[in-house]
């Protein structure tokens, strides 16, 4: 098995097979057809000489006597003189047959013999005068035809299959004219044909020893040549080009190693291949010294841009009124973009997206000052507008090189979810409000920071309620490009935000990124990805929710925390007067709408008040008269009990109706 593995990887076995196999194939074509042309011209010949019998034989008969022969007045003298003839012919020429028809011309079918000579030791007998037979096949019976009405010289038929034990055998037919010219009869040689049978093999024999005689000295010279000419000569390059790519150092020359001349190109090549390629490996050594130094300085620039800008997350983690998540993915080793937050006071959360012009190196340090100039303005005071307006300023004394950045600045007010923004010609923000769609924010984007002294910037303002989520980016995102060229573009970020919109700021982000490379593929990145994603959370005292009874669970959850450190009686009868007023609220408030319920919890030492308002119709459920406790349950009216409990295990009970909203306040003493 070794054995045929490194024989079928052999250059100079699979040439030797090849031609072998070429040769095969040219000798079966070329015997194949020199059989096919030889037994043409044998069939045309044998024709041609049976047609010749057929002729002389023909000369012999008198065309006018051929009716009378079938007749009582028939010359037996001349019939028996014209049957010796053709008896002596049929003998001399060896033909099997001689025989003379008259064929039924209604329709050709049938004819009766007048003449019938059989040549000595075979196994036809003769025919009578005046037998009848039908014609053999529809062969016949056209060239039958063809003779009587077409004027037909002569007629050959070949009979080589389906004989019924008898020799095939080569048929010619020709007319029996009489003195009018007008064909009576047709005289037909049948003849033998196993010459051709005989020819064939002899033949056959000569032309496959002629073709492996030529073919073994086809083979022998052909494979001395290649050997000398193409084997051994890429043998030798194949041999040094493995030690080369081994060692690494150049040896003696090939030169020119054969008359070939792609081979002896080939060779010289190679020789200027090494040559090149130690130059190369010098300076690529040196190249490669200089890039690793440059690497390791970009590394370092790379990790101090990195830990300039909030990495860690959560960021604040002892505040819980919000969340915050960022990412910044630079197209080089360091970016242009950048993101920042950072607290001014305890009730105000600066946000910073900012895109600088250019990339690498020069975008970086660009960025650095930026940002340090942003934060400490920021922290002095004063509104986006007018931190942004000191920004440009300050860039605008020193910006000789013509660089600018796109900046959005926002300062969001924890306690009331208000945010005043300034947008210097960077992207529009992208707010999800009530946990519907997120939306792009058609501020009024004032000049980029660095392009001229003394520019103005305006504010504008937005609302943030609890759980709504405001995404920051910078073009590298939309303009993020596949290898079709296609552009990621707003539509999809857009979807992409609403498929995660109800995922927290971190999941988002990494949706984001996800759906980015799934569209780009394999192309490379071109522009800094950088995204900001901040969620303003609910109040630990207020929880506004769907009035659905499915929601109860989420209700609970926003009560224990308030209660987990109260016996568990008095866990359980807060639960259960919580649940009893929530289900009432979610199952007839709002009819057939879904409204909101608001519940707030206040607490002290004391006491633990817990507030229900919603903007259902109006309803004061301690009207309701107390259910009969006495009666059985079976008779006694529906509604009241709920209320009832409530009544019982809380210790104030009150209920108002104010700007269109009921409001019931329960309190439970817990000291």
């Amino acid at each position: 098995m070794k054995l045929i593995k490194k024989l079928k990887s052999n250059l100079g076995f699979n040439i030797i097979s090849a031609i072998i196999f070429l040769l095969i194939i040219s000798n079966i074509a070329i015997s194949t057809i020199g059989y096919s042309s030889f037994k043409n011209v044998f069939k045309r010949e044998y024709s041609k000489a049976t047609y010749n019998i057929a002729h002389t034989a023909a000369t012999l008969i008198k065309g006018d006597d051929i009716n009378n022969y079938l007749t009582e007045n028939k010359n037996e003298e001349s019939y028996n003189q014209t049957k010796q003839y053709l008896d002596a012919f049929c003998e001399k020429m060896n033909v099997t047959l001689i025989y003379v028809i008259k064929v039924d011309t209604k329709d050709y079918k049938s004819f009766k013999s007048i003449f019938n000579s059989v040549l000595p030791n075979t196994e036809y007998k003769e025919w009578e005068l005046g037998y009848e037979r039908k014609t053999t096949n529809k062969e016949y019976e056209k060239v039958y035809k063809d003779i009587y009405e077409n004027n037909l010289e002569y007629g050959t038929i070949y009979r080589l299959n389906n004989l019924n034990g008898l020799e095939p055998h080569i048929t010619t037919l020709v007319p029996i004219r009489n003195s009018e010219n007008e064909v009576v009869s047709i005289l037909c040689v049948q003849r033998p044909i196993q010459e051709i049978n005989k020819a064939r093999r002899p033949y056959l024999i000569n032309i496959t020893i002629t073709t492996i005689i030529l073919s073994i000295l086809v083979i022998i010279s052909t494979t001395l040549y290649l050997k000398k000419q193409f084997v051994t000569p890429i043998r030798k390059i194949t041999k040094e080009a493995n030690r080369f790519a081994e060692e690494n150092k150049i040896s003696k020359q090939l030169g020119k190693v054969s008359k070939i001349s792609e081979i002896s190109t080939l060779s010289k090549s190679i020789d200027k291949m090494e040559k090149e390629m130690m130059e190369y490996i010098k300076n690529i050594t040196n190249l490669t010294k200089d890039k690793e130094r440059i690497s390791s300085e970009l590394n370092v620039a790379s990790a101090i841009q990195e830990n300039s800008i909030p990495n860690i997350f959560p960021p604040f983690p002892e505040r819980k009124e919000f969340e915050i998540y960022a990412s910044m993915t630079p197209a080089k080793e360091v970016g242009g973009d950048f993101y920042d937050f950072f607290l001014i006071d305890d009730d105000h959360l600066a946000l910073v997206m900012a895109d600088v012009s250019g990339k690498g190196i020069p975008a970086a340090l660009f960025m650095m000052v930026t940002k340090i100039l942003v934060s400490d303005r920021a922290l002095m005071g004063g509104t986006p507008a007018e931190i942004l307006k000191f920004v440009n300023d300050r860039i605008c004394e020193h910006n000789k090189v013509n660089m600018f950045v796109t900046l959005w600045l926002g300062i969001l007010e924890l306690s009331t979810g208000k945010l005043v923004a300034s947008n210097a010609g960077h992207e529009k923000p992208i707010i999800c409000n009530q946990n519907k769609n997120f939306e792009i924010i058609q501020d009024d984007r004032s000049i980029v920071l660095g392009a001229f002294e003394k520019s103005k910037y305006k504010n504008y303002e937005i609302k943030l309620n609890p759980n709504d989520k405001i995404f920051l980016y910078t073009d590298g995102i939309p303009e993020a490009t596949n290898q079709e060229n296609q552009m990621f573009g707003i539509k999809n970020m857009l979807q992409t935000l609403n498929y995660y919109k109800e995922r927290t700021p971190e999941k988002i982000i990494e949706g984001m990124k996800k759906s980015i490379n799934k569209f780009v593929g394999n192309s490379n990145q071109f522009d800094d990805l950088t995204m900001m994603c901040v969620e303003l959370k609910r109040k630990n005292n207020l929880l506004i929710i769907d009035a659905k009874k499915e929601n109860l669970d989420d209700v609970n959850k926003f009560i224990r925390p308030h209660i987990k450190d109260l016996d568990n009686k008095t866990i359980n009868q807060i639960e259960l007067c919580i649940e009893e007023i929530f289900v009432n609220i979610a199952s007839y408030a709002y009819k057939d709408t879904i409204g909101k319920v608001e519940l707030t919890i206040d607490s002290n030492e004391n006491e633990l008040t817990i507030t229900f308002k919603d903007n259902g119709k109006k309803f004061n459920p301690l009207i309701i008269e107390e259910p009969e406790r006495n009666t059985p349950a079976s008779k006694r009216n529906i509604g009241g009990l709920g209320i009832f409990l409530v009544k019982k295990y809380m210790d104030e009970v009150s209920y108002n109706y104010e700007l269109e909203q009921n409001i019931l306040k329960i309190t439970k003493k817990i000291k």
